[in-house]
């Protein structure tokens, strides 16, 4: 898989909880700022843009022969689980009852948190992966700004029908923002597609709808996340410093400003039917000398533009330092080294919170149809990894798969149907937090099968070590996994980059067959389920517009529902936004784009987005 960034220059919790002692790695000082984003300047001299043919080298590195099989790029199928690996089919007991460990194993593999595991430099021309630092993606290595001359990006004020989440039921389901379910999707079965709500337009053909300028961030406090987009049938909404704005989804003008007490910490993307969402952010502005913790937790009703109500839960001594939150049924749950906090959405009030005897616990929790906790046990090296789904009203254990001894941490890429990832002994070797995938029986706990996913044939990035539901470039629907391809050469001379997506059945762990090829000069990135189809972005060559399509879930054939401007104005923009580190929201002929980032670390003086819209005119 491609090769990530340092871990994100998030602050480390100040002081520690109650419950088991605190074992987050330490965090490295934040990496040099994003990439410049914004339309060129005069007088600067035009550099290659991404995609851009680059010069040869004298002796360029020998291709690996393709493979056998259905063509270059295509993995082959992956091994079968292993009949001994994990512990299925163990019955539950009370929520936070303690795990007993099981015998010692020496500690493998590298030290969590330390940067830049497993970078290799490459060893052909590469086209350059531009982007901020942040939430364990990829960091740019491109500094400079395409420029030749004065292009004007016209804001296009767009009509229409906007794209609502909310089905029109009051009920507590939630979806991400701006999707249909999110990762997850309910197809039907054996690949036929139901029909999504995503339909062509008459011309595809895109145009700048607005765009954000990033805040200002001063040397003192050098970077913030901005982590957090959500969208609506009437507001798309942003997280900036300190503050989270709602803007008209056609004009970017602003609706409403939420001012908070200090900067977000962490968001889910999932949005309740009623339009609300949870934020985790600082009760203050930190400072060098007072860094401050995520510690409170935040409701926001994203069409009324008002927080429901903020909460914090410690032991009395000192607040819990949150490191992820999600919504599913109506809760509220938020995970941390010190333990799980969980919430009614709708009052506030606490369904359940660490207790002084727990000897496990919830690091992280996954969200949506269903309520799955990683609850962890154990010391470093000895650790015990449960996956449970959970009553979210009252907690109770309803199944629990038992991972190997061993496995430090785990993500969950879906909980209906339940997919788990982890890094099985740092086996992935690109720092993708990706080696193996596990598709879980809901009902009973059992081990439906295991998916090794070897990272010089996949595409895609979780970040376990503290986010849990943090997984990029993933689909799951139809009772399968949508993955890219790595990258590999195009069938041009121009040593152009492509790849492809793939499907994975959930119940043998084998490959379909189905292949969505992205094209000369395009990589492809699921980005959500749109009924039994899968919407994907389309990350454009030098000379090119980016493209949503909708890839059918029987047949993969490939419709193109947005295409963007091929200016190089727009491509500036777009392409400093790439799917594997950014956010990206499509819906109804809107694609948003916008930065998890914000930094005073610049190197260019142009000015930079912190979100830009594009819209099709019907």
């Amino acid at each position: 898989m491609t090769q990530p960034p340092p871990p994100p220059p998030h602050q480390p919790p100040q002081g520690g909880g109650f419950g088991p002692p605190q074992d987050q790695p330490p965090q490295p000082a934040p990496p040099a700022g994003p990439p410049p984003g914004g339309t060129p300047d005069l007088g600067k001299a035009p550099q290659p843009g991404y995609g851009y043919p680059q010069t040869p080298p004298a002796a360029p590195t020998a291709q690996p022969t393709p493979p056998s099989g259905p063509g270059y790029g295509y993995p082959q199928t992956p091994p079968q689980p292993q009949p001994d690996y994990g512990y299925p089919g163990q019955q539950p007991g009370p929520y936070g009852a303690p795990t007993p460990a099981y015998g010692q194993q020496p500690p493998y593999g590298q030290q969590p948190g330390q940067p830049g595991y497993g970078y290799q430099a490459p060893t052909m021309p590469m086209s350059p992966q531009p982007g901020p630092p942040g939430g364990g993606r990829k960091i740019n290595p491109q500094l400079a700004i395409i420029v030749s001359a004065v292009v004007v990006i016209a804001l296009i004020v767009g009509g229409g029908v906007w794209y609502a989440n909310s089905s029109g039921k009051k009920d507590d389901k939630t979806t991400t923002a701006g999707g249909d379910g999110g990762t997850e999707g309910k197809g039907g079965s054996g690949g036929t597609s139901s029909g999504g709500k995503e339909k062509a337009p008459s011309d595809p053909s895109a145009k700048v709808l607005f765009q954000v300028p990033q805040p200002p961030v001063t040397e003192e406090q050098s970077s913030f996340p901005t982590t957090g987009s959500w969208l609506t049938d009437k507001v798309y909404a942003k997280s900036g410093i300190g503050e989270v704005v709602g803007y008209d989804p056609a004009k970017g003008s602003k609706l409403w400003t939420i001012d908070l007490a200090g900067p977000v910490c962490e968001a889910t993307q999932r949005v309740t039917d009623d339009h609300k969402t949870v934020i985790i952010h600082k009760p203050a502005m930190p400072t060098k000398t007072s860094p401050q913790s995520c510690t409170q937790v935040t409701v926001i009703d994203l069409d009324a533009g008002k927080q429901v109500w903020t909460k914090t839960s410690g032991d009395g001594s000192r607040p819990i330092s949150f490191n992820n939150v999600t919504i599913s049924g109506g809760t509220v749950a938020a995970g941390s080294t010190s333990g799980g906090v969980a919430w009614d959405i709708a009052t506030g009030e606490v369904l359940w919170s660490p207790k002084a005897t727990d000897t496990c616990y919830d690091t992280g929790y996954g969200g949506g149809e269903k309520l799955v906790a990683v609850r962890k046990c154990g010391t470093y090296g000895a650790r015990q990894l449960n996956i449970q789904t959970i009553d979210p009203k009252s907690g109770k254990v309803l199944s629990e798969y038992k991972m190997a001894q061993g496995i430090e941490y785990a993500g969950v890429v879906s909980t209906n149907p339940l997919v788990v990832v982890a890094d099985v002994a740092d086996s992935a070797g690109d720092g993708s937090g990706i080696s193996d995938f596990f598709s879980i029986d809901n009902k009973t706990g059992k081990l439906r099968t295991r998916i090794s996913a070897p990272g010089d044939d996949y595409a895609a990035s979780c970040e376990t070590i503290t986010e849990v539901e943090d997984c990029h470039g993933l689909a799951v629907g139809n009772d399968k996994l949508y993955i890219p391809t790595e990258e590999h050469e195009g069938g041009g001379k121009s040593y152009s980059r492509t790849n492809e997506v793939v499907a994975l059945d959930l119940a043998t762990g084998k490959q379909t067959g189905q292949r969505a090829d992205a094209g000369e000069g395009y990589t492809i990135t699921p980005l959500r389920m749109d009924g039994g189809n899968v919407i994907a972005y389309k990350r454009p060559p030098y000379d090119k517009g980016g493209q949503i399509v909708s890839i059918d879930g029987g047949t993969f054939k490939q419709t193109t529902l947005l295409e963007n401007p091929a200016t190089e104005a727009v491509s500036d923009v777009e392409t400093s936004m790439s799917p594997e580190y950014s956010e990206l929201i499509y819906a109804q002929g809107r694609l948003y784009m916008s930065e998890v980032y914000a930094s005073s670390l610049s190197s260019s003086t142009d000015e930079e987005y912190l979100a830009v819209a594009f819209g099709t005119s019907g």
